[in-house]
């Protein structure tokens, strides 16, 4: 049985690629420095298979001797890194702290790592804000241009991990994704924001007007695009997964409003643009479809009926969570 090692194990996607790797029949141990949330958050709690995952609590920061010992001990074949001070906006008040969780603390895993001669894979999961904003759809070999605290320590990260594998061999490979959504996102996240708001009948603030163009790719999907990257072995490359749908953030928010059926204009209101805010994210996933056999199979519709569905049938709970993102250092 394949033994993956999963960092950030209790973010959404990183909670969606453990319930997949199970379904995988892969022998999972997840890392976080949070504690386990409600199991509205967490798909894992309902697999059948639960006695495959272990779960540990630990800092990459603060706890980076306890997680060196912990991986010595469960010598994993893969490492999926999806841990990270995410937020953009948030990353310029105080950049220090994604710089050292980022990028420092990575670092010191890496140096650790190149001993560990039981790794066949480490799994970089990054981001497409290392991009910048693009104005055509772009392959994954597109330049480097990030425009905020956060995509600065992405882009870091990414490029030290390739110069170790360049010039040490170091078995890494690096996806990166369109926005992630779907049952169980963080409450902070335009999707479940959108729909809470509305069934909480509170207004909606869209930043920008929501000019914004993303695509928004399920988080099942991505998890077996790394699933694929796994089975297949690939080091050394970089994949981007992407569904072809690009919409505004106004478009999306719209198409909620139209499946709850409320007006758009009763349902929100319009705020200032954040700092840096890059408008457009236009990603091609022809490498992973072409390479990896991979394709997306949840359409955004499809995915937003899912996604509320949850969201009705968690509301008691979530009703007792806020809406905004509140930092942790």
């Amino acid at each position: 049985m394949k033994k993956i090692l999963v960092l950030g194990s209790n973010s959404f996607a990183g909670a969606v690629f453990v319930d997949e790797c199970l379904n995988a029949d892969f022998n999972v141990v997840g890392v976080n420095r949070s504690p386990e949330q409600n199991p509205a958050f967490l798909p894992v709690k309902e697999n059948p298979k639960l006695a495959d995952y272990e779960f540990h609590q630990m800092n990459i920061n603060d706890d980076q001797d306890a997680l060196q010992s912990l991986i010595t001990d469960f010598k994993p074949n893969v490492i999926v890194d999806y841990a990270a001070q995410s937020m953009v906006a948030e990353s310029w008040d105080n950049p220090d702290q994604w710089y050292l969780t980022n990028i420092v603390a990575k670092a010191k895993l890496t140096k650790f790592l190149m001993k560990a001669d039981y790794l066949d894979q480490f799994i970089r999961i990054s981001t497409p804000e290392v991009y910048g904003s693009t104005s055509e759809v772009i392959s994954e070999d597109n330049p480097y241009s990030p425009s905020t605290p956060y995509a600065i320590s992405q882009m870091a990260t990414d490029t030290s991990l390739m110069a170790f594998h360049e010039n040490l061999g170091f078995p890494v490979a690096i996806t990166r994704a369109a926005n992630y959504y779907g049952p169980g996102q963080q409450l902070y996240r335009i999707v479940p924001k959108t729909i809470l708001s509305i069934l909480r009948g509170t207004k909606l603030n869209l930043h920008g007007g929501g000019k914004s163009v993303r695509a928004f790719i399920h988080a099942k999907d991505s998890a077996d695009g790394v699933i694929k990257i796994i089975e297949q072995k690939k080091v050394g490359e970089v994949f981007q997964f992407s569904t072809d749908e690009f919409v505004s953030i106004r478009e999306l928010v719209e198409l909620i409003c139209q499946k709850l059926n409320i007006d758009f204009h009763s349902a929100v209101e319009i705020g200032e643009d954040r700092i840096g805010k890059d408008q457009a994210y236009l990603m091609s996933s022809k490498k992973a479809k072409k390479e990896l056999n991979w394709e997306p199979k949840i359409d955004l519709s499809s995915g937003i009926d899912e996604t509320i569905s949850w969201v009705k049938s968690n509301l008691e709970v979530l009703n007792t969570m806020p809406l905004e993102y509140e930092h942790k250092a």
